[in-house]
């Protein structure tokens, strides 16, 4: 009886138990037990059941006893379950405080590894289980972590930042809700839509402001979960409209721009050049392939939108995406559009000089500082070009590269190259022929 005492004071957990055995294996300690019940309930129905179908032996990792690792082989049983509308037709008995369903260790070890999961972490908590509870690696301690329930939120933050993510890029695409202030995260939704996102606000009510990216998704819920809300954008979508914003209207205005350039004093220079390269052609003169391609999508996307299209069912329609319809949209005449070559890549200022840097090449200048001398008197404001020995690359460094011939991968090199062994006389030849090795 005293033992039995001992047992229910310094082991809790096992009060509900009959222990037949306690040995040593190894280093560790290990108890036999079995339960003497009579009756158990159904984990679905909770209908009581005396009717015994089999029993079975189940392993749990205990709290350390002594400084030991304890190991507890339980002997439990099997129930029929006597409701025939159940869908269990049998079920296993749990202990209270001591098992759960498919647990391997019992539940003060589980209390005692979760509370050294979230106090040190994986690696230092897994050194520190050596000494306190059962030994067990850093992944699991993170897997504890991980399966711990999210604490209810009952109301949404002050300051709540909604932006969306990929699942799968191109495919799937969630929104993920943030507190501001903590720079936690909140919650994360299934998809991006309006729909989602006004549920949620209305759900946690007390949001004030919200930061978001420039959705209309998440405009429309938001002003439909919580009207009162103020709603700004962030830092980097603040910083993406002013720049499409100036440079919308550098392109609108870029005719009056060379007026602002100082005229450039023309320095005499010893050896002229012949002729001046042919300036670039502006947009409106421009009749290729990617020119007639613009002013054809132009006209078709203003012609949808004049008819009351909106942007997403224009870029279905065309197979557009929607950023490029908005793009067209914006822009009022297709030369808008064309200023940078109609693809966003803006050209380059040595590509109105090729002509003439081919044929200074042809005739046998290579020297870098020299030509960017004859380009600054044509009025060249760009890069200087690089030799090459500099190792800083540039747009100067990349035309030259593609002036110059591409070398042999394999074989000798052409006659006159100094790869060419120079000719010995014959003495030579013969003395080193003769020579010992």
């Amino acid at each position: 009886m005293l033992i039995s005492e001992m047992v229910a004071v310094l082991f809790p957990h096992l009060a509900r138990v009959r222990i037949d055995q306690v040995f040593r294996a190894g280093t560790t300690v290990r108890i036999r037990a079995r339960t003497g019940t009579m009756e158990a309930a159904c984990p679905d129905c909770g209908i009581q059941s005396r009717r015994r179908h089999s029993h079975y032996e189940r392993r749990l990792s205990d709290i350390a006893a002594g400084g030991q690792e304890l190991l507890i082989h339980l002997r439990v049983h099997r129930f029929f379950c006597r409701n025939t509308s159940c869908a269990r037709a049998t079920f296993a008995e749990q202990i209270p405080d001591l098992t759960v369903r498919y647990g391997r260790r019992s539940i003060p070890a589980g209390k005692v590894l979760r509370a050294i999961a979230l106090a040190l972490g994986g690696r230092a908590g897994a050194r520190l289980t050596q000494r306190l509870a059962t030994s067990v690696s850093r992944t699991t301690l993170i897997r504890l972590i991980r399966g711990l329930p999210e604490p209810p939120l009952l109301a949404g933050p002050r300051v709540l930042g909604v932006d969306d993510f990929a699942y799968r890029r191109g495919h799937s695409y969630g929104t993920i809700l943030i507190d501001i202030s903590t720079s936690t995260v909140v919650d994360v939704l299934p998809d991006r839509t309006a729909d989602t996102l006004a549920a949620w606000l209305h759900t946690h009510p007390g949001v004030e402001i919200v930061c978001r990216d420039r959705a209309s998704a998440y405009a429309e819920g938001v002003a439909r979960g919580a009207p009162h809300a103020i709603q700004v954008a962030d830092r980097w979508h603040i910083w993406r409209n002013l720049g499409e914003a100036v440079e919308r209207t550098l392109t609108r205005h870029r005719h009056h721009l060379p007026s602002l350039i100082p005229p450039v004093s023309v320095q005499p220079t010893p050896s002229p050049p012949e002729q001046a390269p042919t300036p670039p052609r502006s947009p409106a003169d421009r009749d290729d392939r990617i020119a007639v391609r613009t002013r054809e999508r132009h006209a078709v996307v203003h012609a949808l939108l004049r008819q009351g299209h909106g942007v997403r069912e224009i870029a279905r329609r065309l197979n557009l995406g929607r950023n490029t319809v908005r793009r067209f949209a914006r822009a009022a005449n297709p030369e808008d559009l064309l200023v940078h070559i109609g693809t966003g890549q803006r050209p380059k200022a040595l590509d109105a000089y090729d002509g003439y840097l081919r044929k200074r090449w042809a005739e046998g200048c290579t020297n870098a500082e020299l030509l960017c001398r004859e380009l600054r008197d044509l009025g060249y404001c760009g890069v200087a070009p690089s030799s090459a020995s500099t190792s800083a690359p540039g747009e100067g460094a990349c035309h030259l590269h593609r002036l110059r011939p591409a070398r042999p991968r394999f074989g000798r090199p052409p006659g006159g190259s100094c790869a060419t062994p120079p000719a010995s006389n014959p003495a030579s030849n013969a003395s080193s022929t003769h020579s010992p090795p």
